[in-house]
């Protein structure tokens, strides 16, 4: 604590040494009110300025020290100098000792309570800033809040000063105006009851709705002036209720649950139905893994005591055919499309249309249909909402020569490289992320010398380092070459395959400590990170602003009240299962948002990375919690220990919780592990449903299983908070039963 801290806590404390040690609370009462008013009326009547002036210091340092009295005062104001002056000083000075109050909570307590809550915080500012003065407003015009605990709390936001010290001005006039009124009747109020009647606290209560009905008034205004410009195209009538851009995860639950409640809902896609997760992401990038393990563990069956010579690369054995997995992971993907497909939806009800998507204004989108003659056909509907699921695309890095060596994305690889006969011999990963270390394994796994680059101290930034050193380690187990802090450079060479060079070596030119490292290879992936589709659908010349994504409120509405956006082009989570989650939000606020809006939740978002062994999360991990300045207790389970890890040979990894200290309430997992991404559901439930460790040791698993990891590690945390005392007065008694 620095001096002026320390000199400000003290001079508090010590004016509420010397409030309680002369009992000067005894003044603050409606009795001693009543017997000094004759006393105070005629001091009043000798020296009117002087008596005021001592009468607004005093409710200041009340108000501000946030000691109690402050209605008793307000009742004396009414006594004293009557209902036109009573009501100045008393509405001054109240609001003046207020912001005094809400200042030192800021300059005490705001730093402390931010090193500890600053997500919470974080999100509590968000609202404030937006929507702080009508709520504010609210509270002030409702006197049986406690006026002092809101000045404190206020004083914890990022609200400005001048903001509070107004809107206190005029939100606490009405009640101020109720109890300087009964003031000047102090001879008929027998108790506080008598100033603020059942009746009377109605009344302020339907004030106290009054900036609900403000903040409708306003976004009428703020609706009318960002539709001004577009008013002559609004329609008088629909073609459909909702209009969706993107048949990826986001759009394809949106148009569902859409034609769910039989709304009319047309799905734009301009490429394939499924967007980047069935046909580039997670659907062929699993079935990759799938194979590169069983490969992995076929080279290593003495593990399992089983005869692996045949598997030897040594022995000029093919152990598979890259041609062979490349189809299967096609086949994997022609299994799961009726899942997605145009057929399915529009059995569904969704009205699908396959075409380019560009909204026109807020009421209509124009589609250009995919056709193979010229010229394309050209469809304009109108729609009631919009909803935005354009996805993402894997983002190339600007380096120099790229496009010349020629390279590979996370999308363009599948299509790529099924028209190789053999593996890539050699090749380079670029990118420590979850997309290239799942790869760089599965490819090295699969006989490709795969050289991974990351410009990071490390792969896997966003986990703990602990979890990022097992992942390494496996990774190099497997044969990785992984090259962290190390910056990519240049590449240098041509791509023979474009047909302007002949042949000549491909090279990645990469920067370490000061040093150039040249590295060949055959194939480059860029896995260096994805960004949203923000252009070629309309936002520039509608306006709505966008940041790496486009911007959206807690409804996932972009300026336009009418249009939502869900999935990677909304953020924050680039997540299959997060576009789903956003979308059900999109789909109902765009649907039935004129009566009722929900706020999207991201209380509890898990995620998993399939490298070997897999890493998944959910809440907080360690790094995140200091980040934070968040105290945590740690309890940690090794899988080695658990009994079908063992039977399994899998026993890598571990399960780490962190909870509330004291206490079993969790706040964030990690596990990492086979099947990591199945066992984390249990937390993801215990979070959502506020669900402790206790409860999940009192859950039966079933035995052998791996989810049997989650109750040891609950039980870890057990053992470390028995309650030793009581254990051992049970132990005397039972050594007395013996005797």
């Amino acid at each position: 604590m620095n001096t002026k801290k320390f000199l400000a806590v003290a001079a508090l404390a010590s004016a509420i040494v010397l409030f309680c040690a002369f009992d000067l609370h005894q003044y603050l009462s409606l009795d001693a009110l009543r017997q000094s008013q004759a006393q105070l009326s005629a001091l009043h009547a000798q020296s009117p300025w002087t008596v005021a002036l001592g009468f607004f210091v005093v409710y200041v340092a009340a108000t501000a020290l946030s000691f109690p009295g402050a209605t008793i005062l307000t009742l004396a104001g009414g006594a004293i100098f009557g209902l036109g002056w009573g009501l100045l000083l008393v509405s001054f000075a109240s609001t003046i000792g207020a912001t005094l109050a809400f200042l030192a909570a800021r300059f005490l307590l705001r730093d402390w309570v931010q090193a500890r809550f600053a997500t919470r915080l974080a999100a509590i500012d968000k609202g404030v800033q937006r929507d702080g003065a009508f709520y504010l407003f609210g509270l002030r015009l409702i006197p049986v809040v406690p006026f002092f605990v809101i000045n404190l709390a206020m004083g914890l936001t990022t609200m400005r000063a001048r903001t509070f010290y107004w809107v206190s001005q005029l939100g606490m006039l009405a009640g101020t105006a109720v109890y300087v009124n009964a003031g000047t009747q102090l001879a008929q109020i027998q108790s506080l009851k008598d100033v603020v009647s059942p009746g009377l606290l109605g009344s302020f209560v339907l004030l106290g709705l009054f900036p609900l009905i403000a903040r409708k008034m306003m976004d009428a205004v703020q609706r009318r002036k960002v539709y001004a410009r577009w008013a002559a195209s609004k329609p008088k009538s629909f073609d459909r209720n909702l209009i969706v851009i993107g048949g990826g995860a986001g759009g394809l639950v949106s148009a569902y649950i859409a034609a769910a409640v039989k709304a009319k809902v047309t799905l734009v896609e301009a490429h394939k139905m499924g967007g980047d997760c069935l046909n580039y992401g997670c659907v062929p990038s699993k079935a990759l893994i799938r194979s590169a393990k069983l490969a992995h563990q076929m080279q290593h069956a003495k593990r399992y005591g089983l005869d692996s010579g045949l598997c030897k690369a040594d022995e000029g054995y093919r152990l598979f055919s890259f041609k062979e997995i490349t189809q299967r992971i096609q086949a994997v993907i022609a299994a799961i499309e009726p899942h997605d497909s145009i057929e399915r939806y529009t059995a569904l009800g969704v009205e699908v249309l396959q075409g380019y998507a560009k909204i026109i204004n807020p009421w209509t989108v124009e589609i250009t249909l995919n056709a193979d003659h010229a010229p394309p056909r050209v469809v304009r509907l109108t729609t009631r909402s919009i909803v935005i699921a354009a996805g993402a695309r894997p983002f190339v890095p600007p380096l120099p020569g790229l496009d010349a060596v020629g390279y590979v994305t996370s999308d363009t690889l599948w299509e790529r490289f099924a028209q190789l006969d053999e593996i890539p011999k050699r090749l380079v990963v670029l990118g420590g992320g979850p997309i290239g270390c799942e790869l760089a394994q599965s490819f090295a796994r699969l006989g490709s010398a795969v050289t991974q680059v990351e410009m990071a101290p490390r792969l896997m930034t966003r986990e703990d380092e602990d979890v990022s050193e097992l992942v390494t380690a496996s990774l190099r187990a497997d044969g990785v070459q992984v090259l962290t802090a190390h910056k990519a450079l240049r590449c240098d060479g041509t791509d023979p395959d474009k047909g302007n060079g002949n042949g000549k070596t491909k090279v990645l030119v990469v920067e370490h400590a000061g040093t150039e490292l040249r590295i060949e290879f055959d194939q480059l992936l860029c896995a260096v990170g994805r960004s949203a589709r923000l252009s070629g659908y309309g936002l520039e010349e509608l306006g709505i602003p966008t940041h790496k994504t486009v911007e959206t409120n807690e409804y996932l509405q972009t300026i336009y009240p009418n249009i939502f956006a869900a999935g990677d082009v909304a953020g924050p989570y680039q997540f299959t299962h997060t576009a789903a989650h956003q979308a059900w939000y999109a789909a109902v606020n765009a649907l039935f948002g004129d009566f009722k809006k929900f706020t999207v939740d991201y209380s509890v978002i898990p995620w998993a990375t399939f490298t070997d062994p897999e890493v998944a999360r959910v809440g907080l991990n360690e790094q995140e919690a200091k980040e934070h300045g968040i105290a945590y207790e740690l309890t940690h389970y090794g899988m080695n220990d658990l009994d079908r890890a063992i039977a399994d040979s899998e026993t890598q990894g571990f399960v780490k919780v962190l909870t509330v200290p004291g206490k079993d309430k969790i706040l964030g997992v990690t596990i990492v592990g086979t099947h990591a991404g199945d066992l984390l559901a249990e937390y993801v439930l215990a979070m959502k449903h506020g669900l402790g460790l206790n409860k999940i040791l009192g859950t039966i698993h079933t035995y052998p299983t791996l989810s049997e990891a989650n109750k040891y590690a609950a039980g870890e945390w057990k053992r470390a908070h028995q309650p030793l005392v009581l254990l051992e007065w049970v132990r005397k008694f039972h050594n007395w039963r013996r005797h």
